[in-house]
């Protein structure tokens, strides 16, 4: 249909779908007549009243510029999540370059911890027999028989960190007489070269505090610094 032959027809008499698609092929309507534009009137978004159709096309792009606005917003505040949680894996790095044998080093990864990502509640359960290392609230060894083992299973087959609810039995495991106390956990595989190390434990009071959704990429490479400082000192 051409714009000339349109101009002949009463919209009236012309279905929704027709007077749409003659917009669309004619998109400069409106410039040629923009005295029916001014006419149109739309119902306004929050109230009864009515708006013009370039009143209401101003409103519609004030709401996406809002949209917009707040999803920047999010990016620019789980950029600056992302660069504090990289400040702090620097911090935990650069302690553990410093640390003067393995029970150096596990102290070093207790007071990041605590210090550094306020993880008061943490254990770090090692596998086998550690000499070296004095038994205390934040280090329990435990022999590769032990039958508490068999619930980290799972975890030490996926490698990865888990977030959430854990089994009573994890919780007593690792956080003995406190484990009533903890309402979420993150586990942490630990892992050398000939099998599973041991599994770090980070756990809250609250519930939500750790929970199956949450990004667990830096708690990974938290893993493997820790792996390293256990394994190449045992010498130490």
């Amino acid at each position: 249909m051409t714009t000339r032959e349109a101009r002949g027809i009463d919209a009236s008499e012309m279905d929704e779908e027709s007077i749409a698609t003659f917009l669309q092929h004619n998109p400069d309507f409106f410039e040629r007549h923009q005295a029916v534009l001014l006419r149109l009137r739309l119902p306004h978004a929050r109230g009864t009243s009515t708006i013009s159709l370039v009143e209401r096309q101003i409103e519609v792009m004030r709401e996406k510029h809002s949209a917009l606005e707040h999803k920047l917003a999010e990016l620019v505040a789980v950029a600056r999540a992302n660069d504090t949680i990289a400040e702090k894996l620097h911090r935990f790095t650069r302690r553990l370059l410093q640390a003067q044998g393995r029970a150096d080093a596990v102290g070093r990864i207790e007071a990041s911890l605590r210090e550094d990502f306020d993880a008061f509640h943490s254990v770090l359960l090692l596998i086998g027999e550690y000499p070296d290392l004095v038994p205390q609230r934040f280090v329990r060894c435990v022999s590769g028989d032990n039958p508490g083992l068999k619930s980290f299973e799972s975890l030490f087959t996926a490698g990865k960190p888990r977030c959430g609810q854990a089994r009573d039995s994890q919780r007593e495991l690792l956080f003995g007489p406190d484990s009533a106390q903890i309402g979420s956990m993150a586990l942490v595989p630990l892992a050398a070269r000939s099998g599973p190390l041991g599994v770090l434990a980070l756990g809250s009071p609250d519930r939500d505090r750790f929970h199956p959704g949450m990004s667990t990429e830096f708690l990974g490479r938290m893993a493997d610094l820790i792996g390293d400082a256990l394994t190449m000192r045992r010498g130490g």
